[in-house]
C-alpha cells in the first residue's frame, strides 16, 4: 500500500506520518511506523479506530545477561545522542551544556505514566547540546541531548 508521507514537529517533537487512500470509510495511516486504522464517522470527522496489526510495542530491550539497557550504545568515535527510552515528559535535567558525564551518569528525569525514571547516558564525554526541554512530551527514540 503506497502512503503519502508528510513530515510534522509538534512541540518540538518530529512525527513522520505516512496517509493511505479512503476506502469504505476507513484510512490507513502510520505515525513514526506505528500503523493505525482511522475511521470517517457520519459527521465526516476522523477517529481512530482499534489498531489491528501484527506490530506490537516492544519491550523494554534486554543485554544477554537480562540486564536493562537503558539507552542505545554509543557509537564508536563522534558524538553519541542520548535517546529516550519510552515516551513520556521532561520533568528535570540533572547536567548542563559543557559538563563532563561518565557511562551511566543520570542526565534528566522523564515522567512516564505517573512514575518518575531516570535517564542515563551510555558513554562518558562533554554535553555539547540539550535538544529538548523541561516539559516537553516526547515519543521513544527521541534524541534528548548530544554527548561528546
Amino acid at each position: 500500500m503506497k502512503l503519502k508521507e508528510y513530515k510534522y514537529k509538534i512541540n518540538g517533537t518530529k512525527f513522520n506520518v505516512g496517509v493511505g487512500e479512503l476506502v469504505d470509510n476507513h484510512i490507513h495511516v502510520e505515525v513514526n511506523g506505528t500503523p493505525y486504522n482511522v475511521e470517517i464517522d457520519e459527521e465526516g470527522k476522523p477517529k481512530v479506530a482499534a489498531v489491528k496489526t501484527s506490530k506490537q510495542a516492544a519491550p523494554a530491550p534486554r543485554t544477554e545477561s537480562g540486564e536493562k539497557v537503558i539507552s542505545k550504545p554509543a557509537s564508536t568515535g563522534g558524538a553519541s545522542a542520548v535517546k529516550s527510552p519510552l515516551p513520556g515528559t521532561i520533568m528535570s535535567f540533572n547536567v548542563n551544556v559543557g559538563d563532563t558525564v561518565n557511562a551511566g551518569d543520570t542526565v534528566c528525569v522523564l515522567e512516564a505514566m505517573k512514575m518518575e525514571n531516570d535517564v542515563h547516558c551510555s558513554s562518558a564525554g562533554t554535553v555539547k547540546q540539550i535538544l529538548v526541554n523541561v516539559g516537553d512530551a516526547i515519543l521513544e527514540g527521541t534524541d534528548i541531548m548530544i554527548i561528546e
